[in-house]
Protein backbone atom coordinates (compact mmCIF):
# COMPACT_ATOMS: atom_id res chain seq x y z
CA UNK A 1 0.00 0.00 0.00
CA UNK A 2 2.87 2.26 -0.29
CA UNK A 3 1.99 3.71 -3.63
CA UNK A 4 -1.29 4.97 -1.93
CA UNK A 5 -0.09 7.01 0.11
CA UNK A 6 -0.67 10.86 -0.34
CA UNK A 7 2.13 12.89 -1.33
CA UNK A 8 1.96 15.25 1.41
CA UNK A 9 2.20 12.61 3.89
CA UNK A 10 5.62 11.94 2.15
CA UNK A 11 6.85 15.84 2.06
CA UNK A 12 6.11 16.73 5.29
CA UNK A 13 8.98 15.00 6.97
CA UNK A 14 11.42 17.00 5.23
CA UNK A 15 9.23 20.29 5.01
CA UNK A 16 11.26 23.80 6.38
CA UNK A 17 9.71 27.32 6.69
CA UNK A 18 11.10 28.71 3.88
CA UNK A 19 9.43 25.96 1.86
CA UNK A 20 5.84 26.84 3.29
CA UNK A 21 6.48 30.61 2.48
CA UNK A 22 6.89 29.87 -1.09
CA UNK A 23 3.71 27.59 -0.96
CA UNK A 24 1.72 30.11 0.81
CA UNK A 25 2.54 32.51 -1.72
CA UNK A 26 1.98 30.29 -4.94
CA UNK A 27 -1.31 29.10 -3.57
CA UNK A 28 -2.17 32.49 -2.87
CA UNK A 29 -1.24 33.37 -7.18
CA UNK A 30 -2.46 30.47 -8.35
CA UNK A 31 -5.97 31.76 -6.50
CA UNK A 32 -6.31 34.45 -8.33
CA UNK A 33 -5.86 33.29 -11.28
CA UNK A 34 -8.07 30.42 -10.70
CA UNK A 35 -11.11 32.85 -9.28
CA UNK A 36 -11.91 34.16 -12.91
CA UNK A 37 -11.10 30.97 -14.81
CA UNK A 38 -13.91 29.05 -12.19
CA UNK A 39 -16.69 31.27 -13.01
CA UNK A 40 -15.54 31.48 -16.55
CA UNK A 41 -16.03 27.77 -17.04
CA UNK A 42 -18.72 27.54 -14.51
CA UNK A 43 -20.76 30.11 -17.12
CA UNK A 44 -19.67 28.13 -20.05
CA UNK A 45 -20.81 24.79 -18.59
CA UNK A 46 -24.17 25.94 -18.26
CA UNK A 47 -23.91 26.30 -13.82
CA UNK A 48 -24.09 29.28 -11.86
CA UNK A 49 -20.87 31.59 -11.07
CA UNK A 50 -20.01 30.22 -7.76
CA UNK A 51 -20.83 26.53 -8.76
CA UNK A 52 -17.13 26.62 -10.30
CA UNK A 53 -15.69 28.31 -7.30
CA UNK A 54 -17.14 26.04 -4.92
CA UNK A 55 -15.56 23.31 -7.54
CA UNK A 56 -11.91 25.22 -7.08
CA UNK A 57 -12.39 25.60 -2.93
CA UNK A 58 -13.76 21.94 -2.24
CA UNK A 59 -12.30 19.64 -4.81
CA UNK A 60 -9.37 21.73 -4.87
CA UNK A 61 -8.62 20.96 -1.17
CA UNK A 62 -9.38 17.26 -0.85
CA UNK A 63 -7.11 16.79 -4.32
CA UNK A 64 -4.48 18.31 -2.96
CA UNK A 65 -4.42 16.86 0.65
CA UNK A 66 -4.89 13.54 -0.86
CA UNK A 67 -2.87 13.70 -4.09
CA UNK A 68 -0.38 11.37 -5.74
CA UNK A 69 1.79 14.65 -6.95
CA UNK A 70 3.66 17.21 -5.19
CA UNK A 71 2.20 20.24 -7.21
CA UNK A 72 -1.42 19.28 -8.84
CA UNK A 73 -3.62 21.97 -8.67
CA UNK A 74 -7.73 20.74 -9.09
CA UNK A 75 -10.92 22.62 -10.40
CA UNK A 76 -13.27 23.10 -13.02
CA UNK A 77 -11.65 22.55 -16.53
CA UNK A 78 -12.40 23.92 -19.96
CA UNK A 79 -12.20 20.00 -21.19
CA UNK A 80 -15.44 19.42 -19.11
CA UNK A 81 -17.26 22.75 -20.20
CA UNK A 82 -19.54 21.05 -23.15
CA UNK A 83 -19.94 17.60 -21.42
CA UNK A 84 -21.49 19.06 -18.05
CA UNK A 85 -23.58 21.85 -20.11
CA UNK A 86 -25.03 18.68 -22.04
CA UNK A 87 -25.25 16.86 -18.57
CA UNK A 88 -27.19 19.91 -16.64
CA UNK A 89 -29.61 20.43 -20.22
CA UNK A 90 -30.51 16.81 -20.03
CA UNK A 91 -30.58 15.85 -16.35
CA UNK A 92 -30.46 19.15 -14.49
CA UNK A 93 -28.61 19.93 -12.04
CA UNK A 94 -29.74 17.05 -9.60
CA UNK A 95 -28.46 14.84 -12.70
CA UNK A 96 -25.25 16.59 -12.91
CA UNK A 97 -23.97 16.17 -9.02
CA UNK A 98 -25.07 12.21 -8.91
CA UNK A 99 -23.32 11.82 -12.28
CA UNK A 100 -20.13 13.87 -10.99
CA UNK A 101 -20.34 11.89 -7.43
CA UNK A 102 -20.40 8.96 -9.49
CA UNK A 103 -17.93 9.77 -11.46
CA UNK A 104 -15.76 9.81 -8.00
CA UNK A 105 -16.74 6.76 -7.00
CA UNK A 106 -15.61 5.13 -10.40
CA UNK A 107 -12.19 6.76 -10.25
CA UNK A 108 -11.63 5.36 -6.71
CA UNK A 109 -12.42 1.98 -7.84
CA UNK A 110 -9.82 2.52 -10.53
CA UNK A 111 -6.81 3.73 -8.28
CA UNK A 112 -7.85 0.81 -6.00
CA UNK A 113 -7.43 -1.14 -8.98
CA UNK A 114 -3.89 0.05 -9.78
CA UNK A 115 -4.99 1.11 -13.43
CA UNK A 116 -3.15 4.26 -12.98
CA UNK A 117 0.44 2.71 -14.45
CA UNK A 118 -1.65 2.83 -17.92
CA UNK A 119 -0.42 6.04 -17.81
CA UNK A 120 2.80 5.17 -19.58
CA UNK A 121 1.19 3.73 -22.82
CA UNK A 122 0.78 7.13 -23.76
CA UNK A 123 3.89 8.17 -25.64
CA UNK A 124 5.92 11.50 -25.51
CA UNK A 125 4.91 12.82 -28.97
CA UNK A 126 1.06 12.69 -27.34
CA UNK A 127 2.14 14.69 -24.14
CA UNK A 128 3.88 16.97 -25.62
CA UNK A 129 1.53 17.60 -28.38
CA UNK A 130 -1.26 17.86 -25.99
CA UNK A 131 0.53 20.19 -23.59
CA UNK A 132 2.04 22.45 -26.40
CA UNK A 133 -2.01 22.40 -27.54
CA UNK A 134 -3.01 23.18 -23.98
CA UNK A 135 -0.56 26.08 -24.22
CA UNK A 136 -2.05 27.52 -27.34
CA UNK A 137 -5.52 27.28 -26.51
CA UNK A 138 -4.74 29.01 -22.80
CA UNK A 139 -3.04 32.00 -25.00
CA UNK A 140 -6.13 32.14 -27.53
CA UNK A 141 -8.49 31.99 -24.76
CA UNK A 142 -6.61 35.25 -23.30
CA UNK A 143 -6.57 37.49 -26.42
CA UNK A 144 -10.47 38.67 -25.55
CA UNK A 145 -9.73 40.01 -22.02
CA UNK A 146 -5.73 41.45 -23.21
CA UNK A 147 -7.27 43.53 -25.78
CA UNK A 148 -10.27 44.51 -23.74
CA UNK A 149 -13.03 43.30 -26.74
CA UNK A 150 -16.37 43.18 -26.77
CA UNK A 151 -17.45 40.33 -28.03
CA UNK A 152 -20.95 38.92 -29.96
CA UNK A 153 -21.23 35.92 -29.10
CA UNK A 154 -19.36 34.13 -25.17
CA UNK A 155 -17.94 30.44 -27.55
CA UNK A 156 -16.61 28.09 -25.91
CA UNK A 157 -14.23 26.34 -28.53
CA UNK A 158 -11.00 27.48 -29.05
CA UNK A 159 -11.29 27.81 -32.81
CA UNK A 160 -15.08 29.65 -32.08
CA UNK A 161 -13.01 32.33 -30.02
CA UNK A 162 -10.15 33.27 -32.53
CA UNK A 163 -13.29 33.76 -35.09
CA UNK A 164 -15.00 36.07 -32.71
CA UNK A 165 -11.84 37.90 -31.67
CA UNK A 166 -11.16 38.62 -35.21
CA UNK A 167 -15.03 39.92 -36.06
CA UNK A 168 -14.77 41.98 -32.80
CA UNK A 169 -11.21 43.44 -33.45
CA UNK A 170 -12.84 46.54 -34.21
CA UNK A 171 -14.12 46.63 -30.42
CA UNK A 172 -10.36 46.70 -28.62
CA UNK A 173 -10.26 48.74 -25.88
CA UNK A 174 -6.91 50.91 -26.08
CA UNK A 175 -6.35 51.06 -21.83
CA UNK A 176 -7.16 47.79 -21.38
CA UNK A 177 -4.60 47.03 -24.05
CA UNK A 178 -2.02 49.54 -22.12
CA UNK A 179 -3.10 47.82 -18.92
CA UNK A 180 -2.02 44.01 -20.31
CA UNK A 181 0.68 45.71 -21.64
CA UNK A 182 2.29 46.80 -18.35
CA UNK A 183 1.39 43.99 -16.45
CA UNK A 184 2.90 41.72 -18.93
CA UNK A 185 6.15 44.36 -19.10
CA UNK A 186 6.02 43.38 -14.67
CA UNK A 187 6.26 39.81 -15.25
CA UNK A 188 8.85 39.87 -17.39
CA UNK A 189 10.88 42.65 -15.98
CA UNK A 190 10.07 42.34 -12.25
CA UNK A 191 12.61 38.33 -11.62
CA UNK A 192 15.58 40.53 -12.83
CA UNK A 193 14.76 43.04 -9.45
CA UNK A 194 14.06 40.03 -7.17
CA UNK A 195 12.51 36.70 -6.95
CA UNK A 196 11.61 37.06 -3.37
CA UNK A 197 7.77 38.32 -4.40
CA UNK A 198 6.41 36.84 -7.36
CA UNK A 199 5.85 38.74 -10.24
CA UNK A 200 2.55 37.33 -11.02
CA UNK A 201 1.35 39.56 -7.36
CA UNK A 202 3.10 42.58 -8.25
CA UNK A 203 1.31 42.87 -11.54
CA UNK A 204 -1.87 41.94 -10.22
CA UNK A 205 -1.43 44.87 -7.54
CA UNK A 206 -0.30 47.22 -10.30
CA UNK A 207 -2.55 46.76 -12.64
CA UNK A 208 -5.29 47.07 -9.69
CA UNK A 209 -3.63 50.32 -8.60
CA UNK A 210 -3.61 52.02 -12.15
CA UNK A 211 -7.20 51.05 -13.14
CA UNK A 212 -8.77 52.28 -9.80
CA UNK A 213 -6.65 55.55 -9.22
CA UNK A 214 -7.40 56.64 -12.51
CA UNK A 215 -10.41 55.45 -12.97
CA UNK A 216 -9.85 53.45 -16.56
CA UNK A 217 -12.42 52.25 -18.51
CA UNK A 218 -11.22 48.43 -18.19
CA UNK A 219 -12.73 45.24 -17.28
CA UNK A 220 -12.35 43.88 -13.66
CA UNK A 221 -13.30 40.86 -11.72
CA UNK A 222 -16.40 42.56 -10.09
CA UNK A 223 -17.65 44.33 -13.43
CA UNK A 224 -18.21 40.92 -15.42
CA UNK A 225 -19.01 38.67 -12.62
CA UNK A 226 -21.99 38.52 -9.95
CA UNK A 227 -20.28 37.08 -7.90
CA UNK A 228 -22.48 35.57 -4.44
CA UNK A 229 -20.18 35.55 -0.92
CA UNK A 230 -22.13 32.33 0.37
CA UNK A 231 -19.75 29.34 0.80
CA UNK A 232 -20.49 26.20 -0.19
CA UNK A 233 -22.87 23.88 1.84
CA UNK A 234 -23.35 20.29 2.23
CA UNK A 235 -26.42 19.18 -0.15
CA UNK A 236 -27.32 15.50 -0.14
CA UNK A 237 -29.02 15.01 -3.79
CA UNK A 238 -32.07 13.14 -4.39
CA UNK A 239 -30.22 9.58 -5.75
CA UNK A 240 -33.07 7.29 -7.27
CA UNK A 241 -31.69 4.29 -9.23
CA UNK A 242 -33.76 5.68 -12.37
CA UNK A 243 -31.70 8.75 -12.78
CA UNK A 244 -28.06 6.44 -11.40
CA UNK A 245 -29.45 4.52 -14.83
CA UNK A 246 -30.14 7.76 -16.87
CA UNK A 247 -26.03 9.47 -16.07
CA UNK A 248 -24.20 6.76 -15.65
CA UNK A 249 -22.91 6.93 -18.94
CA UNK A 250 -22.04 10.46 -18.35
CA UNK A 251 -20.39 9.32 -15.07
CA UNK A 252 -18.06 6.91 -16.91
CA UNK A 253 -17.04 10.00 -19.34
CA UNK A 254 -16.41 12.33 -16.45
CA UNK A 255 -14.13 9.74 -14.69
CA UNK A 256 -11.99 8.65 -17.76
CA UNK A 257 -11.50 12.19 -18.93
CA UNK A 258 -11.18 13.40 -15.47
CA UNK A 259 -8.51 10.54 -15.01
CA UNK A 260 -6.50 10.92 -18.18
CA UNK A 261 -6.22 15.04 -18.06
CA UNK A 262 -5.04 14.87 -14.30
CA UNK A 263 -2.34 11.73 -14.71
CA UNK A 264 -1.78 13.55 -18.22
CA UNK A 265 -1.44 16.85 -16.15
CA UNK A 266 1.09 15.15 -12.98
CA UNK A 267 3.75 13.66 -16.01
CA UNK A 268 3.79 17.53 -17.59
CA UNK A 269 4.33 18.51 -13.61
CA UNK A 270 6.98 16.04 -12.98
CA UNK A 271 8.70 17.27 -16.05
CA UNK A 272 8.67 20.79 -14.70
CA UNK A 273 10.34 19.86 -11.20
CA UNK A 274 11.85 16.56 -11.60
CA UNK A 275 9.51 14.31 -9.18
CA UNK A 276 7.58 11.41 -9.74
CA UNK A 277 3.43 11.32 -9.04
CA UNK A 278 2.28 8.40 -7.50
CA UNK A 279 -0.73 7.66 -10.43
CA UNK A 280 -2.98 5.17 -8.27
CA UNK A 281 -3.10 7.26 -5.35
CA UNK A 282 -4.11 10.51 -7.72
CA UNK A 283 -7.18 8.63 -9.20
CA UNK A 284 -8.15 7.96 -5.87
CA UNK A 285 -7.87 11.31 -4.60
CA UNK A 286 -9.53 12.92 -7.99
CA UNK A 287 -12.37 10.56 -6.74
CA UNK A 288 -12.45 11.81 -3.56
CA UNK A 289 -12.78 15.41 -4.79
CA UNK A 290 -14.96 14.61 -7.41
CA UNK A 291 -17.68 13.03 -4.37
CA UNK A 292 -16.72 16.25 -2.11
CA UNK A 293 -17.66 18.62 -4.89
CA UNK A 294 -20.95 17.21 -5.86
CA UNK A 295 -21.96 17.02 -2.38
CA UNK A 296 -20.79 20.48 -2.24
CA UNK A 297 -22.62 22.05 -4.94
CA UNK A 298 -19.81 21.81 -7.32
CA UNK A 299 -19.18 20.45 -11.24
CA UNK A 300 -16.63 17.91 -12.11
CA UNK A 301 -12.88 18.52 -11.49
CA UNK A 302 -9.60 17.70 -12.23
CA UNK A 303 -5.95 18.20 -12.20
CA UNK A 304 -5.68 21.88 -14.64
CA UNK A 305 -2.17 21.86 -16.07
CA UNK A 306 -2.36 25.68 -16.48
CA UNK A 307 -2.99 26.76 -12.80
CA UNK A 308 -0.57 23.64 -12.04
CA UNK A 309 2.09 25.25 -14.32
CA UNK A 310 1.23 28.29 -12.58
CA UNK A 311 1.86 26.70 -9.10
CA UNK A 312 5.24 25.36 -9.92
CA UNK A 313 6.24 29.14 -11.74
CA UNK A 314 5.62 30.98 -8.37
CA UNK A 315 7.31 28.34 -6.31
CA UNK A 316 5.10 25.64 -5.11
CA UNK A 317 6.55 22.85 -4.34
CA UNK A 318 4.41 20.82 -2.14
CA UNK A 319 0.68 19.58 -1.80
CA UNK A 320 0.49 22.64 0.89
CA UNK A 321 0.00 25.34 -2.19
CA UNK A 322 -2.48 23.39 -3.63
CA UNK A 323 -4.40 23.92 -0.09
CA UNK A 324 -3.44 27.14 0.35
CA UNK A 325 -5.22 27.72 -2.93
CA UNK A 326 -8.41 26.41 -1.83
CA UNK A 327 -8.31 28.27 1.39
CA UNK A 328 -7.51 31.85 -0.15
CA UNK A 329 -10.16 30.74 -2.42
CA UNK A 330 -12.59 30.63 0.01
CA UNK A 331 -11.55 33.81 2.23
CA UNK A 332 -11.66 35.96 -1.00
CA UNK A 333 -15.67 34.42 -1.90
CA UNK A 334 -16.32 34.99 1.68
CA UNK A 335 -14.00 38.01 2.94
CA UNK A 336 -12.28 39.65 0.30
CA UNK A 337 -14.64 39.27 -2.64
CA UNK A 338 -14.83 43.63 -2.88
CA UNK A 339 -11.00 43.71 -3.33
CA UNK A 340 -10.74 40.55 -5.69
CA UNK A 341 -13.63 42.32 -7.34
CA UNK A 342 -10.96 45.05 -8.28
CA UNK A 343 -8.29 42.97 -10.40
CA UNK A 344 -8.14 44.20 -14.17
CA UNK A 345 -8.87 41.20 -16.71
CA UNK A 346 -6.15 42.04 -18.86
CA UNK A 347 -3.82 41.56 -15.58
CA UNK A 348 -5.00 37.62 -15.23
CA UNK A 349 -4.96 37.06 -19.28
CA UNK A 350 -0.96 38.08 -19.32
CA UNK A 351 -0.53 36.01 -16.26
CA UNK A 352 -1.89 33.18 -17.89
CA UNK A 353 0.03 34.46 -21.35
CA UNK A 354 3.34 33.50 -19.40
CA UNK A 355 1.99 30.46 -17.66
CA UNK A 356 1.18 29.19 -20.74
CA UNK A 357 4.56 30.16 -22.50
CA UNK A 358 6.37 28.67 -19.53
CA UNK A 359 4.44 25.11 -20.08
CA UNK A 360 4.15 24.72 -23.82
CA UNK A 361 7.68 23.13 -23.87
CA UNK A 362 7.98 24.31 -27.29
CA UNK A 363 11.40 23.52 -27.51
CA UNK A 364 11.23 19.90 -26.90
CA UNK A 365 8.38 20.00 -29.06
CA UNK A 366 10.87 21.24 -32.23
CA UNK A 367 13.62 18.87 -30.89
CA UNK A 368 11.07 16.03 -31.84
CA UNK A 369 10.55 17.30 -35.04
CA UNK A 370 13.76 17.35 -35.84
CA UNK A 371 14.83 14.09 -34.70
CA UNK A 372 11.87 12.04 -34.62
CA UNK A 373 10.54 9.51 -37.97
CA UNK A 374 7.85 10.51 -39.50
CA UNK A 375 5.20 8.75 -37.92
CA UNK A 376 6.05 9.80 -34.58
CA UNK A 377 6.00 13.48 -36.49
CA UNK A 378 2.78 12.80 -37.41
CA UNK A 379 0.99 11.72 -33.98
CA UNK A 380 2.84 15.10 -32.59
CA UNK A 381 1.35 17.21 -35.17
CA UNK A 382 -2.68 16.00 -35.02
CA UNK A 383 -2.22 15.79 -31.57
CA UNK A 384 -1.33 19.28 -31.36
CA UNK A 385 -3.65 20.21 -33.87
CA UNK A 386 -6.81 18.26 -32.37
CA UNK A 387 -6.15 19.72 -28.95
CA UNK A 388 -6.72 22.96 -30.32
CA UNK A 389 -9.45 22.04 -32.90
CA UNK A 390 -11.29 20.57 -30.85
CA UNK A 391 -10.53 19.05 -27.32
CA UNK A 392 -8.10 17.10 -25.10
CA UNK A 393 -10.27 14.13 -25.00
CA UNK A 394 -10.74 13.76 -29.37
CA UNK A 395 -6.66 14.57 -29.23
CA UNK A 396 -5.92 11.88 -26.68
CA UNK A 397 -8.19 8.81 -28.26
CA UNK A 398 -6.95 10.10 -32.09
CA UNK A 399 -3.04 10.19 -30.73
CA UNK A 400 -3.42 6.72 -28.70
CA UNK A 401 -5.12 4.86 -31.83
CA UNK A 402 -2.59 6.62 -34.37
CA UNK A 403 0.63 6.01 -31.89
CA UNK A 404 -0.85 2.36 -31.88
CA UNK A 405 -1.58 1.61 -35.24
CA UNK A 406 1.83 2.45 -36.27
CA UNK A 407 3.77 0.99 -33.34
CA UNK A 408 1.88 -2.40 -34.67
CA UNK A 409 3.03 -1.67 -38.22
CA UNK A 410 6.63 -1.19 -37.07
CA UNK A 411 6.50 -4.46 -35.34
CA UNK A 412 4.86 -6.17 -37.97
CA UNK A 413 8.38 -4.46 -40.51
CA UNK A 414 10.45 -6.18 -37.95
CA UNK A 415 8.94 -9.50 -37.46
CA UNK A 416 9.93 -12.42 -40.11
CA UNK A 417 10.60 -16.07 -40.94
CA UNK A 418 13.75 -17.26 -42.00
CA UNK A 419 14.34 -20.89 -43.32
CA UNK A 420 17.65 -22.27 -42.09
CA UNK A 421 19.95 -23.03 -45.68
CA UNK A 422 22.99 -24.80 -46.03
CA UNK A 423 26.16 -22.93 -46.16
CA UNK A 424 28.34 -23.82 -49.91
CA UNK A 425 31.32 -22.78 -50.68
CA UNK A 426 29.78 -19.35 -52.32
CA UNK A 427 28.69 -18.30 -48.85
CA UNK A 428 29.57 -14.93 -47.00
CA UNK A 429 32.19 -15.31 -44.50
CA UNK A 430 30.21 -13.31 -41.91
CA UNK A 431 27.46 -16.32 -42.40
CA UNK A 432 30.85 -19.01 -42.30
CA UNK A 433 31.48 -17.12 -39.03
CA UNK A 434 28.03 -17.30 -37.70
CA UNK A 435 28.23 -19.96 -34.73
CA UNK A 436 24.31 -20.04 -35.27
CA UNK A 437 24.63 -21.29 -38.81
CA UNK A 438 23.09 -24.46 -39.73
CA UNK A 439 26.39 -24.95 -40.88
CA UNK A 440 27.61 -25.98 -37.44
CA UNK A 441 24.19 -29.00 -37.16
CA UNK A 442 23.71 -31.58 -39.07
CA UNK A 443 19.61 -31.39 -40.53
CA UNK A 444 18.21 -34.49 -40.93
CA UNK A 445 16.93 -35.26 -44.25
CA UNK A 446 13.86 -33.89 -45.19
CA UNK A 447 13.55 -31.75 -42.67
CA UNK A 448 12.93 -27.82 -42.88
CA UNK A 449 14.24 -25.54 -39.67
CA UNK A 450 12.23 -21.88 -39.65
CA UNK A 451 13.67 -19.01 -37.29
CA UNK A 452 10.42 -16.65 -36.40
CA UNK A 453 11.90 -13.02 -34.90
CA UNK A 454 9.83 -10.73 -33.72
CA UNK A 455 6.42 -10.93 -31.82
CA UNK A 456 3.63 -13.39 -33.44
CA UNK A 457 0.37 -11.29 -33.50
CA UNK A 458 -2.30 -10.24 -35.95
CA UNK A 459 -0.32 -7.75 -38.08
CA UNK A 460 2.27 -10.35 -38.99
CA UNK A 461 0.28 -13.55 -39.10
CA UNK A 462 0.44 -13.54 -42.52
CA UNK A 463 4.06 -14.18 -42.67
CA UNK A 464 3.41 -17.63 -40.74
CA UNK A 465 1.30 -18.78 -43.67
CA UNK A 466 4.44 -18.95 -46.27
CA UNK A 467 6.38 -21.86 -44.63
CA UNK A 468 7.14 -24.42 -47.10
CA UNK A 469 5.12 -27.77 -47.11
CA UNK A 470 6.39 -29.89 -49.96
CA UNK A 471 5.85 -33.32 -50.64
CA UNK A 472 9.26 -34.59 -49.79
CA UNK A 473 9.45 -32.60 -46.04
CA UNK A 474 8.69 -34.54 -43.35
CA UNK A 475 9.50 -32.79 -40.01
CA UNK A 476 9.09 -28.98 -40.31
CA UNK A 477 10.53 -27.32 -36.87
CA UNK A 478 9.54 -23.51 -36.02
CA UNK A 479 12.71 -22.02 -33.47
CA UNK A 480 11.00 -19.36 -31.46
CA UNK A 481 13.73 -18.57 -29.49
CA UNK A 482 13.25 -14.28 -30.47
CA UNK A 483 9.55 -14.48 -30.13
CA UNK A 484 8.73 -12.48 -26.83
CA UNK A 485 4.89 -12.47 -27.62
CA UNK A 486 2.11 -13.94 -29.57
CA UNK A 487 -1.81 -13.06 -29.71
CA UNK A 488 -4.65 -15.12 -30.76
CA UNK A 489 -4.71 -14.38 -34.27
CA UNK A 490 -0.62 -15.58 -34.52
CA UNK A 491 -2.12 -18.96 -32.44
CA UNK A 492 -4.78 -19.60 -34.70
CA UNK A 493 -2.40 -19.10 -37.50
CA UNK A 494 -0.23 -21.48 -36.38
CA UNK A 495 -2.57 -23.89 -35.63
CA UNK A 496 -3.73 -23.81 -39.15
CA UNK A 497 -0.24 -24.63 -40.05
CA UNK A 498 -0.19 -27.30 -37.19
CA UNK A 499 -3.76 -28.86 -39.22
CA UNK A 500 -1.55 -28.27 -43.09
CA UNK A 501 0.74 -30.64 -41.81
CA UNK A 502 -0.97 -33.34 -40.01
CA UNK A 503 -2.86 -33.46 -43.36
CA UNK A 504 0.29 -33.75 -44.81
CA UNK A 505 1.37 -35.86 -42.54
CA UNK A 506 4.65 -33.62 -41.59
CA UNK A 507 5.37 -33.56 -38.11
CA UNK A 508 5.35 -29.89 -36.33
CA UNK A 509 8.47 -29.66 -33.80
CA UNK A 510 8.36 -26.26 -32.08
CA UNK A 511 11.96 -25.09 -30.25
CA UNK A 512 12.56 -22.65 -27.44
CA UNK A 513 9.18 -21.55 -26.56
CA UNK A 514 9.52 -18.44 -24.75
CA UNK A 515 7.19 -18.31 -21.48
CA UNK A 516 4.32 -16.02 -22.87
CA UNK A 517 3.57 -18.08 -26.10
CA UNK A 518 3.89 -21.14 -23.54
CA UNK A 519 1.38 -20.20 -21.47
CA UNK A 520 -1.00 -19.13 -23.85
CA UNK A 521 -0.62 -22.46 -26.28
CA UNK A 522 -1.26 -24.60 -22.82
CA UNK A 523 -4.01 -22.31 -22.16
CA UNK A 524 -5.86 -22.67 -25.38
CA UNK A 525 -4.91 -26.55 -25.51
CA UNK A 526 -2.60 -26.21 -28.68
CA UNK A 527 0.02 -28.00 -26.81
CA UNK A 528 -2.01 -30.99 -26.08
CA UNK A 529 -3.07 -31.25 -29.42
CA UNK A 530 0.60 -31.40 -31.41
CA UNK A 531 1.67 -33.17 -28.34
CA UNK A 532 4.27 -32.64 -25.66
CA UNK A 533 7.01 -34.15 -26.94
CA UNK A 534 6.82 -31.65 -30.04
CA UNK A 535 8.01 -29.21 -27.69
CA UNK A 536 11.60 -28.63 -27.37
CA UNK A 537 14.23 -26.72 -24.71
CA UNK A 538 16.41 -25.93 -28.00
CA UNK A 539 17.55 -26.86 -31.51
CA UNK A 540 19.69 -29.43 -30.67
CA UNK A 541 16.75 -31.30 -28.82
CA UNK A 542 14.11 -30.43 -31.88
CA UNK A 543 16.93 -31.71 -34.34
CA UNK A 544 17.63 -34.76 -32.55
CA UNK A 545 13.60 -35.28 -32.80
CA UNK A 546 13.03 -34.58 -35.94
CA UNK A 547 15.99 -37.26 -36.55
CA UNK A 548 14.53 -39.82 -34.47
CA UNK A 549 11.38 -39.23 -36.93
CA UNK A 550 13.20 -39.87 -39.93
CA UNK A 551 14.20 -42.90 -38.82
Amino acid sequence: MKKLKPKLFSVMKTYTREQCVKDVIAGIIVAIIALPLSIALALASGVTPERGLYTAIVAGFVISFLGGSRVQIAGPTAAFATIVAGIVAKSGMEGLIIATILAGIILIIIGLLRFGSLIRFIPDTITVGFTLGIAVTIFIGQIKDFLGLTLKTSPVETLEKVKACFESIGTINFMALLIGIISLAVLLLWPKVTDKIPASLIAVIVAAALVKVFALPVGTIGSLYELSAKPPMLHIPDIRFSTIGRVMPDAFTIAILAGIESLLSCVVADGMIGSKHRSNMELIAQGAGNICSGLFGGIPATGAIARTAANVKNGGRTPVSGMVHAVTLLLILVVLMPYAALIPMPAIAAILFMVAYNMSGFREFITLLRKSPKSDILVLITTLVLTVAFDLVVAIEVGIVMAAVLFMKRMADVTDVQSWHYINEDSEEEELNDTESIRFRKVPKNTLVYEINGPMFFGAADKFMNISLDAHIKVVILRMRSVPAMDVTALHALEEITRKCKKKQITLILSHVQEQPLHMMQKAGFLLRIGNENFCDNIDVALKRAADLAI
